[in-house]
């Protein structure tokens, strides 16, 4: 299927990655007709928006290292790869790819949806595509069309920078290894016992003292305004929403040892870098604790142009029931008075969920009847939820017991264990139409730096993206295992390490 251009000598050893050989698995892939080939002579056309002539210098920054063309960006002309933003049966993030001997063209209705369409056609194109020199090619995309719309409109990876502290251009790493696979939230998580992340001008001592350590006794860190909003940039770059998360009334040690007032006794304990969870607990009782928590939510909703705050909620076990129920009536409404919608662990379903609010659900497939009703009833009431079980996309749970990086308290999660479920059905009593999607978290009590990250994502977090991008009807482990393979080449250009399951066939699967 190889293809010659005029000016171009023919490889006939080449032949172009198929067209349903993508991850996420694309809605439809219909191949047919002549490979497009990427030449010296290759423009990116755009039409007049700035969000296209964006998305086409993205494209432009990725293949001009590796091709060594000029690939100019322009609204003139036929032909080469268009860009195109126009009303079509696509959503707000679908796209069409058409791709035959003239050209190679992506129609969406939004911005995001050419995104999407251009992590597919980098994927079309030989892995050596991602690297930063000079390659032989040849540039060969499939002749055919793929039209492809998501499944979930919540397709999130978590990032914990409060166990470990994560620099801005770690998150932005990883911001660009989940644009790849259509990821479209990134869920910061900024505060914990160990670590408060985020600075906050009202209570500075939250980031100057709250962040002063680390799991293990580290320098720790946090960022400042600046970095924050560069990440919330980078993001969106990437057409990533990023969502913050301030956990409460739990998990807040960081905050407790910064101020005294906070506490109930007014006693400041020690910073605390173990791993121990479930001590901590904001003072509900008086009234500077809402103080606080107005302040620090008043001055993150201001810096997050997206529309959701994440509140935590989890593993309050110092927190009395009674003192729950009551920390969240008082919560919930500060979240709605700074313009954000309430996420929060699904510990939130033990008090009243705000309207509109979304819980995620990190129970295990061996949670309680009771615990996963109580989820389901709040589905039943207009909470939306999220699905994050712990033992399938907790992407810090190890994955054999000889995994030298990880946790193990939800057991061990293997490839196929974090892919082979349905997110649709996975609740008992929960209605589908509840489930806005999947998120993966990745907590770092183990995890120190990109690498850890990496290797503890890769190769779980495509399959993950695929179960929030991909119809139910396509998810099969026995094909999916095959196109996952076939990624490892273009992780290897990337730099990424990852680990190797033997539940993958590495190697001999193709392109």
């Amino acid at each position: 299927m190889a293809a010659s251009v005029t000016g171009a000598a023919p490889t006939p050893q080449a032949s172009p990655t198929p067209l349903d050989r993508v991850v996420p698995a694309p809605a439809s892939a219909d191949p047919g007709g002549s490979p497009y080939r990427i030449t010296r002579g290759t423009h990116i056309r755009v039409d007049g928006s700035r969000e296209a002539r964006g998305v086409g210098e993205y494209l432009a920054r990725i293949l001009r290292p590796s091709t060594g063309y000029r690939l100019p960006v322009t609204a003139q002309g036929a032909g080469g790869i268009r860009l195109r933003l126009a009303e079509g049966p696509f959503g707000a993030e679908g796209y069409r790819l058409d791709s035959g001997r003239h050209g190679v063209t992506i129609t969406a209705a939004r911005p995001a949806g050419l995104f999407h369409g251009v992590q597919t056609l980098r994927q079309l194109l030989p892995a050596a595509v991602e690297k930063d020199s000079v390659q032989p090619g040849p540039w060969l995309v499939a002749g055919g069309t793929i039209t492809d719309t998501p499944r979930y409109g919540w397709r999130g990876a978590m990032l914990d920078v409060s166990r470990h502290f994560f620099t801005v251009d770690q998150v932005k790493r990883y911001i660009d290894q989940l644009a790849l696979y259509k990821i479209n939230k990134l869920h910061l998580h900024l505060s914990d016992d160990q670590g408060w992340r985020i600075a906050v001008d009202s209570w500075p001592r939250l980031a100057t003292y709250g962040g002063s350590t680390e799991v293990g006794g580290g320098p720790g860190g946090y960022y400042t305004k600046a970095d924050y909003k560069e990440i919330v940039r980078y993001a969106a770059s990437r057409y990533l929403e990023v969502v913050p998360e301030i956990d409460m009334p739990g998990h807040t040690n960081a905050a407790l040892a910064s101020y005294a007032d906070l506490n109930c006794d007014g006693v400041a304990p020690p910073l605390y870098t173990g791993t121990e969870v479930g001590f901590s607990s904001l003072c509900v009782g008086k009234e500077i604790t809402y103080d606080f928590v107005d302040d620090v939510i008043r001055e993150l909703a201001a810096l997050t142009p997206g529309r959701y705050l994440h509140i935590g909620g989890d593993e309050a076990h110092s927190t009395s029931h009674e003192d729950y129920v009551t920390f969240m009536d008082r919560v919930q409404p500060i979240v709605a008075k700074y313009g954000k919608t309430v996420v929060g662990w699904h510990q939130l379903t033990g008090a009243t969920p705000a309207k509109g609010a979304l819980a995620q659900y990190w129970g295990l497939d061996g949670t309680s009847a009771e615990e996963k009703e109580r989820v389901a009833e709040a589905a039943r009431n207009g909470t939306g939820v999220i699905l994050s079980p712990a033992d399938r996309v907790y992407l810090d749970m190890k994955y054999t017991k000889e995994t030298p990086l990880g946790l193990s308290w939800a057991g061990y999660v293997e490839v196929k264990r974090s892919y082979d479920w349905d997110p649709g059905a996975y609740l008992p009593g929960v209605p589908e139409n509840a489930v806005r999607g999947v998120e993966a978290p990745m907590w770092s009590e183990t995890l120190e730096n990109s690498g850890h990250i990496e290797f503890m994502a890769f190769p779980r977090l495509p399959g993950v993206a695929e179960l929030g991008w991909s119809s139910a009807a396509s998810l099969d482990w026995e094909r999916y295992k095959v196109r996952l393979a076939a990624q490892a080449e273009r992780w290897d250009a990337l730099g990424i390490d990852y680990y190797r399951s033997p539940q993958v066939p590495w190697g001999g699967t193709g392109k």
